[in-house]
């Protein structure tokens, strides 16, 4: 049994929150975790600090001293309602949230009237009723009378002692950068999966090196992606790999170091996070990957749609996990993929799942604004006109930033960026000039399909083993062949620019839409304006 000094702080924090619970009489709790055997070492201490007799049972293998009501709920419960009211214990129940899932089958009905019947009797006693469960699955019947609590993943803390646990100091062949490096590859990821990787590293190597942070790292990613919420991202995309956006990438530069514990000492709060909105293609995406690179934290995409469950509590329950995720990581970078897809139209009353997407919605906003883990936001939108006002309203983000149609210059750099890496040692045979005139009002996304379009048709010219490489004269070709998306959906994107002037966006590109205008204007009288 762990001794109370043993236990990290954020365990004796759980300690001394359910004790207090216990003192006051709780009469029903409700404990979410991935493993159950911290939680039950965290029970043994709190029920050792007042002489509570703990109980444990499953519906396998019954109650832990007597093996009885094996494969009965409804039996379980009738030991608690029996016992004794004066006697102070804790009675566990463990992975009832199949019945807790489908309240109104008639198999799980019973149990859930004699857990209410429960609640209401154990208020006047000393006893209490915990649920501990991987899942939270709340029936409305036990929303008043139901306490939950979220057990933490392993803060970093926990992961150094766990790695002092598992590894003898010989066999720990890192500096004490890499250990550090270590540490912070194993947050997100339980007990158990930590002390997996490390047993497998010394099995396979008799020790520790920097190489298998790679292997932790791949853990977590595998971990994440069965969440079915979120996907980790490792990125080498920096700012030099954007063309153009100068304005966020000073904003961007500018911060680098604001989660840095220099930063936190000089008083600088935690960035919160930004909006990015604007045209499809111009930049978003690769500019959440361009952030987590720079300020080198990690980065996990969420797609808010998977947020949305089908049974009832579910997406509430998904909200939740996603945030015990990102916090044991923090500081990382949380990327909100096309937000305005999942929450757009919220506030109209047209959404039609019984107010689930408002509350899931309230749920995220809330956490937004009152989070202290360091969990910086890059949320993007193409819609943006549709998101709830509540969004957008200060303090959720650190600021909105407009991605508009690249300017000439700006498409001169995409087209530089993307042939610099196809065809570096050819880059001064291309008149990148010529390209960027020729392709405006062109996103970024169909700068970069034209170059494609072109090599692929330069390469189906050749015949095998001779094929010619390609110029910019397919490329021009392409250019002449591809209809934009600022000419196809006009009104929709003048739209956007409307909103972005009225909300005060800031643009992420230097301001030269003005120089911009110009220039399509003298083009179209026959003179080529050259303004710096």
């Amino acid at each position: 049994m762990a001794s109370h000094s043993d236990l990290s702080r954020s365990h004796q924090d759980i300690v001394e929150q359910l004790d207090l619970m216990l003192r006051a009489r709780y009469p029903l709790i409700y404990l979410v975790g991935v493993e159950e055997e911290p939680i039950e070492e965290v029970l043994t201490q709190v029920c050792s600090r007042a002489d509570r007799e703990l109980r444990l049972w499953d519906i396998v293998r019954g109650w832990d001293d007597s093996g009885a009501d094996k494969g009965s709920a409804i039996a379980a419960l009738g030991r608690i309602a029996k016992a004794p009211s004066d006697k102070a214990a804790v009675y566990v129940l463990r992975d009832l949230h199949p019945v807790l899932k489908f309240p109104l089958q008639a198999s799980n009905v019973p149990i859930i009237r004699e857990i209410k019947n429960l609640a209401r009797d154990l208020k006047r006693s000393r006893k209490t009723l915990i649920l501990i469960s991987h899942s939270l699955d709340v029936p409305q019947e036990f929303i008043e009378e139901m306490t939950v609590i979220d057990f933490p993943l392993p803060d970093i803390e926990e992961i150094d002692t766990l790695i002092s646990q598992i590894v003898v100091p010989e066999k720990l062949k890192l500096p004490q950068l890499g250990k550090e490096q270590l540490v912070k590859a194993c947050q997100g990821l339980s007990r158990a999966r930590i002390q997996r990787v490390l047993a497998a590293a010394i099995a396979a190597k008799q020790q520790i090196s920097e190489q298998d942070i790679d292997s932790v790292l791949e853990a977590k990613r595998q971990a994440i992606r069965q969440t079915g919420i979120l996907e980790f991202f490792t990125t080498q995309a920096s700012l030099k790999s954007v063309g153009g956006l100068d304005n966020l990438k000073k904003w961007v530069q500018m911060r680098q170091d604001s989660f840095t514990e220099e930063a936190r000492r000089y008083g600088i709060p935690n960035p919160k996070g930004v909006l990015l909105a604007g045209i499809q293609g111009t930049g978003k995406s690769l500019s959440a990957k361009t952030i987590a690179h720079e300020w080198r934290l990690p980065l996990l995409r969420l797609d808010a749609g998977r947020l949305f469950g089908g049974l009832v509590g579910e997406s509430e329950s998904r909200v939740r996990q996603m945030i015990r995720i990102v916090e044991a990581i923090a500081p990382c970078i949380l990327w909100m993929d096309e937000i305005d897809k999942a929450f757009g139209n919220i506030n109209s009353g047209m959404d039609g799942d019984s107010g689930t997407s408002r509350r899931v919605f309230g749920s995220l906003i809330t956490w937004m604004q009152e989070k202290t883990s360091p969990v910086f936001i890059v949320a993007t939108a193409n819609n943006v006109q549709i998101l709830p006002a509540e969004l957008l309203r200060k303090g959720r983000f650190d600021e909105i930033f407009f991605l508009n149609l690249p300017t000439e210059p700006e498409r001169r750099e995409i087209f530089r960026v993307h042939l610099q890496r196809l065809r570096s040692s050819r880059l001064r045979e291309f008149d990148l000039a010529l390209l960027a005139r020729q392709t405006y009002e062109f996103s970024g996304a169909e700068i970069e399909q034209t170059i494609i379009d072109g090599m692929q048709r330069a390469f189906s010219q050749g015949s095998l083993g001779n094929r010619r490489d390609f110029t910019t004269e397919d490329i021009v070709q392409e250019i002449e062949e591809t209809v934009p998306l600022a000419a196809i959906a006009r009104d929709q994107i003048d739209a956007l620019k409307q909103w972005a002037a009225n909300a005060g966006a800031r643009p992420a590109s230097q301001d030269i839409q003005l120089i911009e205008e110009l220039r399509a204007i003298t083009r179209q009288r026959g003179i080529d304006l050259e303004i710096d």
